[in-house]
């Protein structure tokens, strides 16, 4: 019931409820959260990487334990979720087609994107942007 409350009202970035365990990605279910938050990445040369996904989304679902497991690796990464149906516009912006999508920013602007369930492809480009 919380997490329904926090979707309605527009809660703050939560913890995945997908995970037993403690979990370093960050997800929205509000717009306006999303929008402060990006506000602050936009002055951090720290990488973030977006996983745009949809929960019908088998690809997506896969990628869930991978994009965590990097999240637990890199923790020097600011991984972040966003269900591209519950927050259309920030999928919208971004220009997002097709589901995952893996947008790397630095300093708030795209330096690289990964589309598809492409877990080699994804680790790589984040050892090559995090530095």
């Amino acid at each position: 019931m919380g997490s329904f409350l926090s979707s309605v009202v527009g809660g703050g970035p939560s913890q995945s409820s997908e995970s037993s365990e403690n979990s370093s990605v960050k997800t929205f279910h509000s717009s306006a959260r999303w929008q402060l938050h990006f506000n602050e990445l936009k002055d951090s040369p720290r990488l973030v990487v977006i996983d745009f996904s949809a929960t019908w989304c088998g690809p997506c679902k896969m990628m869930e334990p991978i994009l965590q497991a990097m999240a637990n690796e890199f923790t020097d990464v600011e991984f972040i979720k966003i269900d591209v149906d519950e927050l259309s516009d920030v999928a919208q912006e971004f220009k997002v087609q097709a589901m995952p999508t893996f947008l790397l920013l630095k300093n708030g602007k795209e330096v690289d994107k990964v589309v598809g369930a492409k877990k080699d492809e994804l680790k790589n480009k984040v050892q090559k942007h995090k530095a």
